[in-house]
């Protein structure tokens, strides 16, 4: 694995983009970053908050879950801990224009609640998305998280499912007939089977249902993802790993040279480009993959 560059701070939601370069998201420095393939950084936009995932949508621009800022403390190189920066919750999501750096606000409420904290988004071929709000950890107590299917103009947000502990990254299967999402603090990836865009087949269950795709088996907080072509979900998981979900439910671990990987995407012609934000070293990391990922709907 090679480490393309360093000095991210806790970088997250990497893009693949067309050209070679990458985009991701610095959780504690506010900011959308394109790295350049010899490892040159430019800021492309000031997000503020706390920018913890990225993607591409419908016309080029680049859309952000932004869970409104963390408070994070580390010792040996491990996250101890963290919890909002506010005393009430301001997250967001948020679109960029890539050529401009504009940025728009599109979401803060859902059904005249506020959002707590947007954590990762993926977008179907309708350019619908779907994104998971963590909750914020606060002193005594931890905010129930919840998914979400939302539109790329910012026409209407729905709350899909609710009362969900952790739920951080989120993927599509690759014929879109599921989505799953991460639990960090189950260690579990669960999948919900779609009947359409935004509408799950069991939608008339208010609270949490899915079914478990697979759960890591040690002692390991799972956090975002993404999905191979063959449909294998592979996930960042500390300590030093990313975690690949198999068909049949089992697991296999491949080492990352960072003990916080946050996050993995797939870019290339062949799809065989994997890109491995680290959060704890700030580094952005690339590795030749053995199978090709998916590929998403939309790219620039």
């Amino acid at each position: 694995m090679q480490v393309v560059t360093e000095g991210l701070r806790v970088p997250e939601g990497p893009v693949a983009l067309a050209d070679g370069s990458v985009l991701v998201v610095e959780v504690m420095g506010g900011t959308l970053v394109r790295v350049r393939p010899d490892g040159a950084k430019q800021v492309v936009a000031e997000l503020g908050g706390g920018p913890n995932g990225a993607a591409i949508g419908p016309g080029g621009a680049a859309y952000v879950c932004n869970n409104g800022g963390l408070t994070m403390s580390w010792a040996e190189g491990r996250l101890t801990s963290y919890g909002p920066a506010t005393e009430e919750p301001s997250g967001s999501i948020q679109r960029v224009d890539l050529a401009t750096g504009r940025v728009e606000t599109l979401y803060t409420h859902c059904d005249g609640e506020r959002l707590s904290g947007p954590n990762d988004l993926v977008f179907d071929s309708t350019g619908g998305f779907w994104f998971t709000d963590s909750g914020h950890r606060r002193p005594g107590f931890k905010e129930w998280g919840a998914l979400y299917y939302a539109r790329a103009d910012g026409s209407k947000v729905t709350r899909i499912r609710s009362e969900i502990p952790l739920p951080n990254g989120v993927g599509l299967s690759p014929d879109e007939g599921a989505v799953y999402f991460a639990d960090s603090l189950a260690g579990t990836v669960w999948g919900c089977d779609l009947a359409g865009p935004g509408e799950l087949k069991l939608a008339e269950v208010p609270a949490f249902t899915g079914r478990v795709v697979g759960k890591q088996t040690d002692l390991a907080g799972l956090d975002s993802l993404a999905v191979e072509a063959s449909g294998r979900i592979c996930v960042a998981s500390a300590p030093n790993r990313v975690c690949i979900i198999t068909p049949d439910g089992g697991t296999e671990n491949v080492a990352v040279p960072d003990v916080m990987p946050t996050n993995i995407c797939f870019g290339g012609q062949d799809m065989r480009d994997a890109w491995i934000t680290g959060g704890a070293g700030g580094t952005l990391i690339k590795t030749r993959w053995p199978t090709p990922g998916a590929r998403l709907a939309f790219n620039a």
